[in-house]
């Protein structure tokens, strides 16, 4: 995308192509619970709300700050491009699933910055594999401060064995209670599938390694085992074999700061891509409220966890597949 091309598409063309750039944000469970309505001026960022975890998400919060990075996409797209962005988050009190409305507001020299985490969009993967031992350069966890600070929402690292080893314990444990309880397990396996499955959402089974013939059984073993002690043994190893766990967070625990957060993860994630460095999850102990708490304790009380990433080097790994732009993009209003 460029600013000095001297023919320029019809704005709902360009309009279309920055919603297809803010479909590949990450999401819980690779549920990309967003629609999106192009009007006249501008985007319409949308909950989808069938497309839900009540059991692990009951209050919506994770699939909010899904939708937050799908903005944070949607954004740098229509930046990269050339658009100015007037951005409105929750602009209709009586319908909350409507989760900001992006204007066009003139024209806008794209800088290197945007385009270089505009460029990133496609290189950011989640990934599930172990890092590498090496340090994420300290320079870029002072540009990961800056970003999600301008998202106003704040991060905090874990560094240390010890520091590690007290996550890695709440993670563990958080794997335990989850898995223990068949309604989370149902609600996961519904979202976990064959490599051979047409579905255009969800997990594969090569997102954790699981080869072709394996990945068959993978939803029918989620659902029906307590696999709870095992899964929190690679976990731990996880957390603690990561250089670096972090934290996102925000002030209070608002619907807005669910969209903040989001976004301030759509930021950092483009910025660690732009680096080569990957990212994944551990939101285990955000998701059980009482661990949440021992979470914020371990913070040192700088506000409320939203989000638990181990961040470093690993292997390349093949992106999700993303539903058909068709299926996200609502009649125009």
């Amino acid at each position: 995308m460029t600013t000095n091309t001297l023919v320029q598409p019809p704005l709902t063309a360009r309009l279309r192509d920055a919603v297809q750039h803010a479909t590949q944000a990450p999401s819980s469970h690779n549920t990309q619970p967003w629609l999106f309505r192009i009007r006249n001026d501008g985007v319409e960022v949308i909950a989808d709300k069938q497309r839900a975890c009540p059991v692990v998400d009951p209050e919506d919060r994770e699939l909010y700050i899904s939708c937050g990075a799908a903005l944070y996409h949607l954004r740098l797209a229509m930046m990269a491009d050339g658009l100015a962005t007037l951005v409105k988050v929750l602009p209709s009190r009586v319908n909350p699933d409507l989760v900001a409305r992006v204007l066009v507001a003139g024209s806008h020299i794209t800088s290197s910055d945007e385009q270089s985490l505009f460029d990133a969009i496609p290189k950011r993967r989640t990934n599930r594999f172990a890092f590498e031992s090496r340090e994420v350069d300290p320079g870029l966890q002072v540009e990961w401060m800056d970003d999600v600070r301008s998202e106003h929402a704040w991060i905090h690292y874990f560094q240390t064995d010890q520091q590690k080893h007290a996550v890695a314990d709440l993670v563990s444990e958080g794997d335990r209670r989850q898995a223990s309880d068949r309604h989370f397990r149902r609600e996961l396996a519904k979202w976990v599938h064959s490599n051979n499955s047409s579905r255009r959402d969800g997990l594969p089974g090569y997102t954790h390694g699981a080869s072709d013939l394996a990945s068959n059984f993978d939803s029918f073993i989620i659902r029906t085992f307590d696999w709870g002690n095992g899964k929190a043994a690679i976990d731990r190893q996880l957390a603690e074999g990561s250089p670096l766990l972090a934290v996102i967070g925000t002030r209070t625990d608002t619907m807005a700061d669910w969209i903040a957060c989001g976004q301030a993860l759509a930021k950092m994630l483009l910025r660690a891509a732009s680096w080569s460095v990957d990212a994944s999850f551990l939101n285990q102990a955000i998701e059980v409220e009482s661990l949440r708490k021992q979470l914020m304790d371990l913070t040192g009380n700088e506000g409320t966890p939203q989000l638990l990433l181990r961040l470093g080097y690993g292997k390349e790994v093949k992106p999700t597949p993303r539903r058909p732009l068709d299926d996200v993009i609502l009649e125009q209003a």
